[in-house]
């Protein structure tokens, strides 16, 4: 299974390509459409999400509802596109008057100065476009088709947020998904601990007048994920490192846990690693998780754990210090609409990227032409397992 984006953040729509998912899948679309609404909200979102209400559209690989194997085409149309026509359209010639909103003063932490320099933009506008966060609500509209597919195996996955800036939301981390999304569904910043949520509301509140952003820390947990998946065999078959590529992928991620992780790395052997058990019913079994579901780069059967670290949004309303492009003079950088922190709708892109990730890797191992068949194939492959 593969996937491919096009797009730009203020152009005429997004538009996703899924090569791959099987044939008899019945897609929900206002399972999409939902997950497209929870990208969008969140504490902290700044006024682009009053103009958009994303909402898909299927325009290939789908008849009356149900999935035929051939490549799914969504669409997710951009509104604010409306206010930019001139400025982002794909054919005109360009002129003095859609050449307004230029960009020449790159903005540290963005892709704006070392995209133009790959590219040869001499406006910056070209590259912030495309590297734009805006681009990931048609990866959770593909992530939405897959965690579909998931779910017919029987495989749960939810991601949240376990800190913003300096303030930890969870001592205890839990590892039911069904507990975990209804503590979450409970606030608008997806933490499991209510408590902490006026205290969170305040920190941001005060980012803001501040005119600066912050950053978190994001969580996800995937059930019921078959043990074998990935391979030891060699490092570009390691499932892990698959799933590692793919959170990084995600804008301003800058670290990524598997398990305890870095605290991995502090710790002794003995309380890392997983001791395996078995029992009659459910076949071999580790006594705790602290390796995140992975052994060898292969899903253990064990819950998959992911932890995602997100800098904090590059774009300030207090600018910090840039050079022109042009005249190379020291100037503030450019200031584009933005948020005081997207940690919130980051955690439905990370859990998206994640959904993907296990659907390549199923796909990968069974014959993923029809889902009645790869249902049979899981099954008796989850048997095998436990009477190994």
């Amino acid at each position: 299974m593969n996937y491919l984006t096009a797009g730009e953040s203020h152009g005429p729509q997004l538009t996703g390509i899924i090569e791959g998912i099987p044939s008899g899948l019945h897609l929900d679309i206002d399972h999409i459409n939902e997950q497209l609404k929870k990208r969008q909200g969140g504490y902290g979102r700044g006024n682009r999400q009053k103009i958009e209400h994303d909402q898909v559209t299927v325009v290939g690989g789908v008849r009356h509802g149900i999935t035929l194997g051939s490549p799914i085409a969504l669409v997710v149309n951009n509104r604010d596109h409306a206010h930019w026509n001139e400025i982002m359209n794909p054919v005109s010639p360009e002129t003095p008057e859609n050449t307004l909103r230029k960009v020449e003063r790159p903005r540290p932490g963005h892709a704006d100065l070392v995209g133009g320099m790959k590219y040869r933009h001499e406006d910056l506008r070209n590259v912030l476009e495309r590297s734009s966060a805006r681009e990931t609500a048609i990866r959770v509209a593909v992530g939405a088709v897959c965690k579909q597919l998931l779910a017919q195996l029987g495989i749960e996955i939810v991601g949240y947020v376990s800190q913003i800036g300096q303030i930890a939301t969870e001592d205890q981390p839990e590892l039911d998904v069904d507990r975990i999304e209804s503590e979450i569904e409970q606030n608008d910043l997806r933490v499991v601990d209510q408590s902490k949520v006026t205290e969170i509301h305040n920190l941001i509140d005060q980012v803001k007048r501040d005119g600066d952003t912050l950053g978190g820390i994001i969580r996800v947990v995937a059930t019921n994920v078959p043990a074998g998946l990935g391979s030891y065999i060699s490092w570009d078959t390691k499932l892990d490192g698959k799933l590692a590529a793919a959170v990084m992928g995600v804008n301003a991620m800058k670290g990524v846990e598997i398990g305890d992780g870095f605290k991995a790395a502090t710790s002794l052997g003995s309380q890392v690693m997983d001791e395996i058990d078995w029992d009659k019913q459910a076949g071999f079994t580790r006594n705790t998780d602290h390796l995140g579901g992975f052994e060898g780069g292969m899903t253990n059967g064990m819950p998959i754990i992911i932890k995602a670290a997100m800098k904090p949004i590059p774009t300030l309303y207090k600018p910090l210090q840039s050079v022109d492009i042009q005249t190379k003079e020291v100037k503030k950088a450019s200031v584009e609409r933005s948020d005081t922190t997207a940690i919130v709708p980051a955690s439905i892109v990370i859990e998206s990227v994640v959904a993907i990730e296990l659907a390549k890797a199923i796909t990968d191992k069974f014959d993923g032409d029809n889902l009645q068949r790869l249902q049979e194939q899981l099954a008796d492959y989850r048997e095998e397992l436990k009477n190994f």
